[in-house]
């Protein structure tokens, strides 16, 4: 079980988040005059669900399906036996080249794709791979994409409401205009602040899901230490957009750390083995 500190972080996080949602959907509620259960149903429904499959669509291009023959067989076997105990169905597996060792999954339960790069299959050993697969079937188990997806959309009304308050509060003139665009990209980023935080602590929990799963956490610690040492000096083919849903994300300066999807690497080794 995850520590009873971490869920304590999650539960104010996620509450503050909902704050932020159900505040922004009675303001936009009021500014156009229409009923407030239509608007958090569109924001909560509808909004995420067009975000998630497009997110699921450009994800996925350039990825091919994962052979069942050949190096892949044990890839899908390992992937079948974690899958029933953990107590979902086998995802698809696909395969792409992302110019650095890396894996990512996308989708939720009874449709989940599991990606990993063909540099990640050339460096790590059957056990660190095992770890890795693991660690992203837990994410399609506990729905991550899916909480992420929804705490972008929260950002995405968050921001909106407050373009049009300045807009509708002052000036039709340019000054008014530019003011808005900035109140808005300043509450989109408060908004994703949290929403880091969110997936932050969704790592934490997917490492000990798949260390749960396997019975160590030092194969997936081995793992993390080869991706990360694998990716310096090379260049992820990926989009910035990505990084969230990857297994390891090593941006460092202090503005990615704050908005940064995944806690320090060494952190999560530390946990693991600890």
């Amino acid at each position: 079980m995850t520590d009873f500190g971490l869920k304590v972080r999650m539960a104010v996080v996620g509450t503050i988040l909902f704050a932020l949602y159900l505040g922004a959907g009675t303001a936009l509620s009021a500014m156009l005059g229409l009923p407030l259960v239509p608007v958090l149903l569109v924001g909560i429904i509808v909004v995420p669900a067009i975000q998630y499959k497009l997110g699921k669509w450009m994800a996925l291009r350039g990825a091919e399906e994962m052979p069942e023959d050949g190096q892949y067989q044990q890839v899908h076997r390992m992937t079948e036996s974690l899958s029933r105990d953990m107590g979902i169905d086998k995802p698809k597996l696909m395969v792409m080249d992302m110019g650095v060792p890396n894996a990512f999954a996308v989708g939720r339960k009874g449709a989940g794709v599991v990606c990993v790069s063909t540099e990640l299959m050339h460096l790590l050993d059957r056990d660190e791979l095992e770890g890795v697969i693991a660690h992203e079937l837990a994410h399609i188990k506990n729905r991550d994409v899916i909480t992420m997806v929804v705490g972008q959309s929260i950002g995405m009304l968050v921001g909106y409401v407050a373009y049009f308050a300045v807009l509708m509060g002052g000036e039709r003139n340019m000054g008014t205009w530019i003011l808005a665009m900035v109140a808005s990209s300043l509450a989109n980023m408060l908004v994703m602040i949290f929403v880091m935080a969110i997936s932050r602590y969704r790592e934490y929990v997917a490492d000990e899901d798949a260390r749960q799963a396997i019975g160590s956490g030092d194969p997936l610690a081995r793992a993390l230490e080869k991706i990360s040492n694998g990716a310096q000096g090379r260049e992820s083919e990926l989009d910035d957009s990505m990084s969230a849903l990857c297994i390891l994300n090593a941006d460092r300066s202090i503005m990615q750390k704050i908005f940064s999807t995944h806690p320090p690497t060494e952190k999560r080794i530390q946990k693991l083995r600890g």
